[in-house]
């Protein structure tokens, strides 16, 4: 057998998103995170935007500060590609309705539907809820009416309603059909793929 001699690679590493991203989400400035890691301002800045490359000391001093695995810096993020005629039908009930699950089976974070719903399609005659805390529909093409229990909203392309996913409500189009895409946070249901 062979001696493999592994090489480096040619694309540059690239942290500095990493550690904005993670200075930002705990309402940390600059200049707060520079004064906890001992760093200047200007190091920060230029490191945030991938203009330098810290030692490993300061990466250390950076991730100390910041309360990440310095590794979390370096994986490649979990990117999961569905294309539309390859996603899962699913039957969420109602009638004329071709749904297909467009995220991961397994994410659990956020859940989101792409609806084909035929004219006079409807979510049933039933008001029903979805075990979410937020559900959104965003109109495609064609109109869809919303129904709750105290009114009923018409949606027409490019329009996005937002409510509280364990609101009873349900749906139908009118004579073109519609479609649209459903957002449900965190995912009303799970599983693996």
């Amino acid at each position: 057998m062979r001696p493999i001699h592994p090489t480096a690679g040619t694309d540059p590493v690239r942290i500095g998103a990493k550690i904005r991203a993670s200075r930002l989400a705990q309402g940390l400035t600059i200049e707060q995170l520079a004064q906890a890691a001992g760093l200047t301002k200007g190091f920060v800045s230029r490191l945030e935007r991938d203009d330098t490359m810290p030692s490993v000391p300061t990466l250390v001093q950076l991730c100390q500060s910041l309360s990440l695995p310095i590794g979390s810096l370096f994986e490649e993020p979990d990117v999961q590609l569905i294309k539309l005629e390859h996603a899962p039908q699913i039957n969420m009930g109602g009638t004329g309705a071709d749904e297909r699950l467009i995220t991961p089976r397994s994410e659990q974070r956020v859940q989101v539907l792409r609806s084909s719903l035929a004219p006079r399609a409807s979510g049933g005659t039933k008001l029903y809820t979805v075990n979410c805390e937020v559900e959104s529909i965003h109109i495609i093409s064609g109109e869809v009416d919303l129904l709750f229990t105290d009114r009923r909203t018409t949606l027409t392309v490019g329009d996005t309603l937002t409510f509280p996913g364990r609101t009873p409500h349900t749906w139908e189009t009118r004579d073109l059909g519609a479609e649209v895409m459903w957002i449900l946070a965190p995912a009303a249901w799970s599983g693996s793929n």
